[in-house]
């Protein structure tokens, strides 16, 4: 049997950090838990198509400090900031409703960019899921995608990988292409991850994408 364990996961308290935060909360951690993971699902639907990468947690004993990172803020904010507080108070309905703050906490949100899109696997995952669904041939998609990612200099390896039944085939199979390095034993390479799945008329495909950013040591942090 492999042992394959998730990148982030593999590097946290070495390279990488928690996406939720939480200060002086005391032992409702089960609670906490269940109700940051319920609203990451919440914002991550809710912004479908908005280029979200990722949705990290600060809770405090007065306030809730939800940051979200995207590659189009000013689709996430809107016009004078109308988006950002219809989407506040979306959440603050949701956490009321499913009785995820009973303290009635205040929520702020945080809009942070994305300056390198290209570099982020979680972006270049919903991109190759919106080209499949658009019924874009899959070899083409792999290929643009690892160009277009190997172009950014961040960049020193990329691995995209997609299963299912491509081109609509009986027989479902996996296909993935390479290029450069992805060390993923090696704690200090810092490596980003994600995975996600493409909807059409034949059934799902999933995507997975690794890129390989270089190596992050003590003095670099």
């Amino acid at each position: 049997m492999s042992h394959r364990v998730h990148p982030y996961a593999h590097r946290l308290g070495i390279i990488r950090g928690w996406k939720s935060r939480w200060f002086g909360m005391g032992k409702k951690y089960r609670e906490h838990l269940m109700s940051d993971t319920m609203v990451r699902k919440f914002i991550t639907k809710k912004l479908t198509g908005m280029y979200v990468s990722l949705v990290e947690i600060e809770r405090g004993q007065k306030n809730i400090r939800i940051i979200i990172k995207t590659s189009r803020p000013g689709l996430v904010i809107g016009r004078n900031g109308e988006g950002s507080e219809k989407l506040r108070n979306d959440i603050v309905k949701f956490m009321n409703k499913n009785k995820l703050n009973p303290e009635n906490i205040e929520i702020k949100l945080d809009i942070e960019e994305i300056h390198s899109p290209e570099s982020d696997a979680q972006i270049v995952a919903q991109q190759v899921k919106e080209a499949l669904e658009k019924r874009m041939p899959f070899r083409r998609v792999l290929k643009q995608t690892v160009e277009k990612v190997m172009a950014n200099r961040d960049v020193k390896g990329v691995r995209v990988k997609m299963g299912g039944r491509l081109n609509g085939a009986d027989m479902a199979r996996n296909e993935e292409l390479r290029k450069g390095r992805v060390p993923l034993q090696t704690f200090r390479a810092d490596i980003d991850f994600a995975r996600t799945r493409a909807t059409i008329p034949q059934g799902d495909i999933g995507v997975k994408v690794w890129i390989y950013r270089g190596e992050i040591f003590e003095n670099d942090k």
